[in-house]
């Protein structure tokens, strides 16, 4: 009873720290739906080309998006015609890296890791996408049909066809409404598992245990194993990694598990296969792990070869989202979520 106890605490612990920056992300793809000119995702992010994985890599490192709060706004990226390559590019590097995750990697890890990991993030994000397009090479890529004039269960929905003829504030409410309805409803069932397993595994592993490891390509793919299926996000990921090098594991598996942690988890795999299929999910986890494993190795070697010693410039952090506000979005965001699932299941049954 207590381990259950303890599963239900951590998995809320986890929807808290989720909500703000979910919220957030729901709220910029439903904005950039709404917003964004006709054709301009398309033109940017469309195609099978190198160039618009690296400008989705790119223009995702930024955004100060979390492995919760990036899916709707790349499943919203998806509808409005990027390609399935720079879908995962965005997918991959939004959540690795932002200006919060920087600052905190810079307090707990040092400089060096504050520089290596953005870096490593893009050049992951890459790699993925360029293996996505690789792999789903030769598929047909079905781009996102027109919304109808009329629509008997989307009335949430913003018509592209009306956007000119509706002021910014017209625009900007049916973009929330839309954030709010079919995005969140593509990944809401697939967020509730992997909270759920998540806070199984925050309460049955430990970090510590996975000290005696150390360092080496075995230590990183542990880190790799442990860090795809788990939900965390970029920032939470820091002082897991922070401790993990205190308890002996090297820089380079720790970085892995910055790399791959925020970047995968159940969530993120259910929708990447359900949105962009099967083969692109392979390019999706082949890219992410092997990157993340090559930069790790890269790391560690650079660290030695330098004489940089990363356990002497670790440091405390502390929490930077008020809990208030984590609650409140929490809050705010649950009845959408059960309205979600609640049509899920009724789509099911029936």
């Amino acid at each position: 009873m207590e381990t259950f106890t303890a599963i239900l605490l951590a998995t809320w612990d986890l929807y808290l720290d989720a909500a703000p920056w979910l919220v957030f992300g729901v709220v910029l793809a439903g904005l950039l739906h709404a917003l964004m000119p006709e054709g301009m995702l398309a033109k940017w992010l469309g195609g099978n080309g190198g160039a618009s994985v690296v400008k989705a890599a790119l223009v995702g490192a930024p955004l100060p998006l979390c492995s919760c709060g990036v899916i709707p706004a790349a499943i919203g990226l998806r509808k409005d015609g990027a390609s399935k390559g720079a879908t995962v590019s965005f997918l991959i590097s939004t959540p690795e890296t932002g200006p919060d995750s920087v600052a905190v990697s810079y307090a707990l890890l040092g400089p060096f890791m504050a520089i290596m990991r953005p870096v490593a993030a893009i050049f992951s994000a890459i790699v993925s996408g360029l293996m996505t397009n690789v792999f789903v090479a030769g598929e047909t890529d079905m781009k996102p049909q027109p919304e109808p004039e009329l629509s008997c269960g989307s009335c949430c929905s913003t018509p592209k066809s009306d956007k000119e003829d509706k002021t910014i504030w017209q625009r900007s409410l049916g973009g929330l409404r839309y954030g709010f309805s079919d995005v969140l409803d593509d990944f809401a069932l697939w967020l509730v598992i992997g909270l759920g397993l998540a806070g199984i595994m925050f309460v049955l592993i430990e970090p510590e245990t996975l000290g005696a490891y150390g360092s080496g390509i075995g230590a990183m793919l542990i880190m790799a194993l442990v860090g795809v299926p788990i939900f965390v996000c970029a920032t939470a990921s820091t002082p897991i990694a922070a401790g993990l090098i205190a308890v002996g594991v090297s820089p380079g598996a720790a970085l892995v598990f910055l790399l791959v942690g925020p970047a995968t988890n159940i969530a993120t795999i259910g929708v990447v296969a359900r949105n962009l299929g099967a083969r692109a999910l392979m390019g999706y986890l082949l890219g992410i792990v092997g990157s993340a494993l090559i930069v790790g190795l890269a790391t560690d070697a650079a660290l030695n070869y330098w004489g940089i010693s990363v356990l002497a410039d670790m440091q405390a952090v502390t929490e930077t989202v008020a809990y208030e506000l984590k609650l409140g979005s929490g809050l705010i965001l649950a009845p959408f979520i059960v309205r979600s699932l609640w049509g899920e299941a009724k789509r099911r049954i029936g």
